[in-house]
């Protein structure tokens, strides 16, 4: 077993383990795990294909990370992309038209905004700015209070965007879409269907911790493990199966700590302040249309609201989760626990 991403965010830390070997049958001919990785997205990704013909993995993989680059130079909340030239429309208050694939992520990010109470929302591109939590290297540094307070006020919120077929524009000039929560998820629903145009049955894709299963690793399931958010190494195991998805919402990876204070990248749009209460939050999507991006998205509103976790998942179909709070305690569906193997004696409390 050994570390292949991070739970959630741009971070060269990994928050889930895959139990998978690049190296197994190596004899000609028969099925073994072909396997490459790349860094996209600002973290490391992982490819893994099971099957006889090498040629075949070889070629499917250099497929699916192809197009985890076109989808990260396209929809880069930062660097020049489409998605900035049409943040900078809406900061003018102008109209822009965008491409069919942008304006269908934009349906679906609005939709899973208001799923999650508003608490999932890609609006607030300028608060992850302002954190400092926009690039690979932030220090250590509380945003200014003044324009902390301006943008807050201004409250930009993903029921602003008006989308229109192909125009977008923006009611509140303070929208700024940022993908950081969605984009991995989106892209392992395209890395399926191209596994699948390319005849691949089995394989499983790894974007930094956001993980998505297809098929199987011979007479056995793929099989993945929880970080623990506060040690070294796994806090369980479990099987996943054929569309199914993995993701994770941490406190562990993208943050900085300034007089004794833990700030996370996972932002709270009510507050506009780094969420506490939660160390993190899985949750495990069953096979369904869109369950990648689901597996990204799902998390964060689970993560945000606290104790009250248990509410959120259920609004989004989701019975198989995890959370660990604040002071290290674990609760866990009653779903999840029957397919978890914990690596050591864990109190972890069973709900429904």
């Amino acid at each position: 077993m050994r570390p292949i991403g991070t739970g959630c965010g741009y971070a060269a830390h990994f928050a889930l383990l895959v139990c998978c070997c690049a190296w197994l049958l190596a004899g000609c001919g028969r099925e073994r795990v072909f396997q490459r990785e790349g860094y996209v997205f600002g973290t490391r990704v992982d490819v893994a294909v099971y099957t006889d013909a090498p040629g075949l993995a070889d070629a499917a993989i250099a497929a699916v990370l192809r197009e985890f680059d076109r989808l990260h130079n396209a929809y880069h909340a930062w660097n020049p992309s489409e998605l900035t030239v049409l943040n900078e429309a809406l900061a003018h208050g102008r109209s822009h038209e965008v491409s069919p694939e942008l304006a269908a992520m934009l349906h679906d990010v609005q939709r899973l905004s208001e799923t999650g109470d508003g608490l999932f929302d890609p609006s607030i591109g300028a608060l992850v700015g302002l954190w400092g939590f926009h690039t690979d290297t932030f220090v250590p540094t509380l945003p200014d209070p003044v324009v902390l307070a301006a943008l807050k006020a201004a409250h930009p919120r993903m029921s602003d965007l008006v989308i229109e077929g192909r125009h977008v524009s923006s009611r509140n000039p303070a929208v700024r879409i940022d993908f950081g929560g969605y984009a991995k998820g989106y892209a392992l629903d395209r890395a399926m269907d191209i596994l699948l145009e390319w005849g691949i049955r089995n394989a499983l894709i790894n974007i930094g911790g956001n993980i998505m299963a297809l098929g199987s690793k011979g007479k056995k399931p793929w099989r993945v493990g929880i970080q623990h958010p506060r040690q070294a190494g796994t806090m369980a195991t479990m099987p996943l199966y054929d569309g199914e998805a993995i993701g994770t919402s941490g406190d562990y990876q993208r943050y900085f700590e300034l007089d004794g204070v833990r700030y996370s990248h996972i932002l709270d749009p009510r507050t506009f302040e780094p969420a506490h209460g939660t160390q993190a939050l899985t949750v495990l999507v069953t096979p369904r249309p869109h369950a990648g991006a689901l597996s990204d998205v799902a998390s964060k509103p689970a993560y945000l609201t606290g104790d009250s976790w248990r509410g959120q998942t259920r609004r989004f179909g989701i019975e198989h989760a995890l959370r660990v709070d604040a002071g290290g305690r674990v609760e866990v569906t009653r779903a999840l626990r029957a397919r978890l193997e914990f690596s050591e004696a864990l109190d972890a409390r069973v709900i429904d």
